[in-house]
C-alpha cells in the first residue's frame, strides 16, 4: 500500500497507536524496558545505542595497533622503526593511519545516527547533526592548544568555533534533543509540509 510522502508517517504513529507502542523499535523491546529500574534502562538505551558501531570502532582500534607495529622505535631494529629501515612501506602505514583514525574523528557522526535512531527520530539528521559537529570549517578538537579557534560573535555571544572530534556525550544529547523536537512538529504539521519543514525546523 502506497500512502505517499508525509502521509506514511501519520499511518505508521496511527497503527503504533493501535499496537501500543510509541516507535517501532520499540516493538521487541517494550517487554524489556518495562522491567528493571531506571539505571539498568539507561544502561540497555546505550548499549543499543553503542553495539551496532562497536565494529567500526573495534577495526579502527585493530589498525591503529598494526600502525604502531610499523612506526614503533626499538621493536624489531635498535632504535629504528620499521618503516625506517624499510622505506618503501611509509606510506602504507600513512594510509593505515588515515584508516584507523577515521571513526574516532568522525564519531559523533556513527553515534548521531544510532543515537537519533533509538530516540525514534530520523538517523539521518542525527548523522548530520554529527557531520555539523565535526565541520571541517570549526577547528579540530584535537589541534586546541596549537591554534587559537575562531570565535563567532553571536547575539553578543562569543562562541568558539571548536569541533567535537572523538566527543560521545555532546552529540547523544542533540540526538535526544532533535528526536523530541522532530516527534512533536510530525504531530502538529500537515501531512503535505511534513517532509519538508520538519527536518529543516529539526
Amino acid at each position: 500500500i502506497i500512502f505517499g510522502s508525509g502521509t506514511v508517517n501519520l499511518v505508521t504513529d496511527e497503527v503504533l497507536k493501535e499496537l501500543g507502542m510509541d516507535s517501532q523499535d520499540q516493538a521487541d523491546e517494550e517487554i524489556v524496558e518495562k522491567k528493571g529500574n531506571l539505571i539498568s534502562r539507561a544502561v540497555k538505551t546505550l548499549s543499543d545505542i553503542f553495539v551496532p558501531i562497536v565494529p567500526a570502532i573495534v577495526a579502527g582500534g585493530l589498525l591503529m595497533g598494526i600502525n604502531n607495529v610499523l612506526t614503533a622505535q626499538g621493536l624489531f631494529f635498535a632504535n629504528k622503526s620499521l618503516i625506517e629501515a624499510y622505506p618503501m612501506w611509509k606510506d602504507f602505514a600513512t594510509i593505515i593511519n588515515l584508516f584507523s583514525n577515521a571513526a574516532f574523528t568522525f564519531l559523533p557522526i556513527l553515534v548521531g545516527f544510532s543515537a537519533t535512531k533509538k530516540f525514534g527520530g530520523n538517523p539521518y539528521l542525527g548523522a548530520v547533526m554529527g557531520m555539523i559537529m565535526v565541520h571541517p570549517d570549526l577547528l579540530n578538537a584535537y589541534q586546541i592548544g596549537i591554534a587559537d579557534p575562531p570565535v563567532w560573535n553571536i547575539l553578543g555571544l562569543n562562541v568558539a568555533a571548536i569541533g567535537y572530534q572523538g566527543t560521545v556525550l555532546p552529540v547523544l544529547a542533540i540526538s535526544w534533543i532533535i528526536a523530541n523536537i522532530e516527534k512533536r512538529l510530525r504531530k502538529v504539521t500537515p501531512s503535505w509540509l511534513d517532509n519538508l519543514t520538519t527536518p529543516l525546523l529539526s
